[in-house]
């Protein structure tokens, strides 16, 4: 079978770059591969080695500038090839940055339907960064094909994908047709480490650029612009509870809970 899986070059929050207004700089912070979509290329090549086939890789650079970013969106796509992925293409456009969730998902099914035929789609639950949890839904309706979201257990036979999904307060067990969209959970596997090998052999593996152009999609005209990214200051009270005894402390406690309405 063949699987295409999406892969975004994220803001890394872990090298999170702020000047002293608070303002996020985003040109400073690097890009790296999403944490969820690591775990949708492992199923992706798990599925590769139980049924055969190939795995795509598919993404688009959607943090500017392009001169300074495509080279860092590429070295992501290489760590997805290292994984096991075979091929990779990657959207390079001005009319994709900033992105956004229907942006995007439009752009990248375009990109899908230019490169192959898939039986099974697959992306991260969230994308590390922006968090949205739109893309399933997205790419589903734009590709005219079912999506299942938040899978933390995947089958795949005889034309149809058995999809355990995490919905917080129970889990749901769903059967869909093929082909499908599918966003996996961090639970669903742990993603394997690429060995120097495989790192050196994901460079032979073919990654190709395109444009919005090269895949015959427009984006909408309502374009999202953004103006100023800023962190989100949170202040406490510091409110110190004293009492001589643990009975009076948490008498003490239970009646600011109550005051500040946590507690009813």
């Amino acid at each position: 079978m063949n699987v295409a899986v999406f892969v975004k070059a994220s803001l890394d929050p872990n090298m999170l770059r702020v000047d002293s207004s608070g303002r996020i700089l985003v040109e400073d912070i690097p890009l790296a591969i999403s944490e969820y979509d690591r775990n949708a290329v492992e199923e992706a090549v798990r599925l590769k080695e139980k049924h055969g086939g190939k795995v795509v890789a598919l993404s688009a650079l959607t943090w500017g500038p392009i001169q300074k970013r495509v080279r860092e969106a590429e070295q992501v796509l290489r760590e997805a090839l290292a994984m096991g992925a075979d091929e990779a293409y990657l959207l390079v456009d001005e009319a994709l940055i900033p992105g956004n969730p229907y942006t995007t998902a439009g752009a990248l099914a375009a990109l899908a339907q230019k490169v192959g035929e898939f039986d099974l789609y697959l992306t991260g639950e969230g994308s590390m960064d922006t968090l949205s949890f739109q893309m399933a839904a997205r790419l589903g309706e734009a590709l005219g094909v079912p999506a299942v979201s938040y899978a933390r257990a995947l089958e795949v036979s005889e034309g149809k994908a058995r999809v355990t999904r995490d919905l917080e307060e129970h889990l749901e067990t769903v059967e869909v047709n093929l082909p499908a969209v599918v966003s996996v959970t961090g639970e669903i596997n742990k993603p394997r480490l690429p060995t120097l090998l495989q790192i050196r052999r994901a460079f032979a593996k073919p990654l190709d650029k395109l444009s919005l152009a090269d895949v015959s999609y427009t984006p909408p005209s309502a374009a999202v612009e953004v103006e100023e990214l800023r962190l989100l200051a949170v202040s406490r009270k510091n409110i110190i509870v004293e009492g001589t005894s643990l009975e009076e402390i948490a008498s003490k406690l239970v009646d600011l809970l109550v005051k500040e309405g946590i507690v009813k």
